[in-house]
């Protein structure tokens, strides 16, 4: 978690044995050259693969295994090129993924449109592409009884952006910042 190791340190705790230090790495190391993060998307620990699926990037020819694999296929599916395979996944996180897919044509948006999960309904109706007469009925057949599901169903289809951080104030001297706190006297 130091941000002052150099990449040689980084690199060798990216193939420490033990697989926390390996995840950790993922979390604290973004810019991570391309064979660290090769050696993570192929990891042995299950994890570790998910973890780094999640954070990077894969190279194209790693795709497909990350595709193949079920631990890492959601996650990779952002990179991949939308399918009616992986519209029809069984796998509920994998077609919430697709769904998301900025690259998602009309008619796998509407086929998802009528999935039997109430996320994947969801991600389809937070599409800026999606018609309003579609995204109203999905809104519909959203509801729920519980106050938490549907605060987090609506949190995806409208994320929160926070405000650009205020500028630092000035660096004062020791003199002007006595001099304000003598007017904040007054």
């Amino acid at each position: 978690m130091n941000d002052r190791l150099s990449p040689e340190l980084l690199a060798r705790l990216a193939s420490d044995s033990e697989s926390s230090v390996r995840s950790s790495i993922i979390q604290h190391w973004r810019d991570a050259p391309d064979w660290v993060r090769r050696a993570l998307l192929t990891d042995a620990d299950p994890n570790v693969r998910r973890d780094s699926a999640s954070a990077y990037s894969p190279p194209a020819d790693l795709l497909p295994g990350l595709l193949a694999d079920p631990v890492t296929r959601a996650a990779s599916v952002p990179y991949a090129a939308p399918s009616l395979d992986l519209a029809t996944d069984p796998d509920s996180a994998v077609r919430e993924a697709i769904a998301a897919h900025p690259d998602l044509p009309a008619d796998l948006r509407d086929l998802l449109a009528e999935d039997p999960d109430i996320f994947v309904r969801n991600a389809i109706a937070a599409r800026p592409d999606t018609p309003l007469a579609l995204r109203e009925r999905i809104l519909a057949s959203v509801e729920t009884d519980s106050p938490l599901a549907e605060w987090i169903l609506s949190s995806r289809r409208n994320p929160h952006t926070c405000p650009s951080p205020a500028p630092a104030p000035p660096i004062l001297t020791r003199e002007q910042a006595e001099m304000l706190l003598a007017r904040a006297d007054l």
